[in-house]
């Protein structure tokens, strides 16, 4: 018992901990839908939950065997679709209203699934680190992806509603904010890896 309290609690700091970077591209999808509805905001945080759930499981299964290489490339992949996405985002709030039906849709499948790989690539990492302890991936897994999809509700909630208050400013703020977690990935992952 004691056993599975200690994973339960791990795994809900460890949730805490990947969901930021969705909290964060959440933030910028709410900012986009401007009033987000229900079940838009669980379209969101299902497919973040959905992928933060699966990327350990993945991650479990590939075991120690691939851990160098997707840690070798995680960061970059992130930056490079964080980063189109981000100037996508400006260059699209910036250009104006003449091309309505051609500004971003956060709930679009790609770009859902674009996101949602982006920011759960380290899980990817976390999964393979369970496979070496012998977790429990599965209890582990569905917890991280539990706490992902409640926080990132509350990030599209949060960004629906700053959206409707700066407008365009705040899609602007959006794809500067995925462009910096790009940036913050890629740094983390080249100076503290060496």
């Amino acid at each position: 018992m004691v056993y599975y309290i200690n994973v339960v609690i791990q795994a809900l700091f460890i949730g805490i901990g990947l969901a930021m970077d969705a909290f964060s591209v959440s933030v910028s999808d709410g900012i986009l839908l401007g009033k987000a509805r229900l079940h838009q905001v669980i379209k969101i945080a299902f497919f973040f939950g959905g992928f933060q759930f699966l990327m350990p499981v993945l991650g479990y299964l590939a075991g120690s065997t691939f851990s160098g290489i997707i840690e070798s490339y995680d960061h970059w992949v992130a930056f490079v679709l964080l980063g189109i996405l981000g100037i996508k985002m400006i260059y699209e709030a910036v250009k104006g209203d003449e091309d309505e039906e051609h500004i971003a849709n956060p709930l679009a499948l790609k770009t859902l699934t674009i996101l949602a790989i982006a920011t759960s690539i380290d899980a990817l990492a976390v999964g393979v680190t369970f496979a070496t302890i012998s977790a429990p991936v599965i209890l582990s897994s569905a917890i991280i992806g539990v706490v992902t999809f409640i926080i990132c509700t509350a990030g599209v909630y949060l960004g629906s509603y700053c959206g409707n208050i700066f407008g365009n400013k705040a899609e602007i703020a959006g794809g500067v904010i995925l462009i910096l977690i790009g940036t913050k990935i890629l740094i983390e992952h080249t100076l503290f890896a060496a």
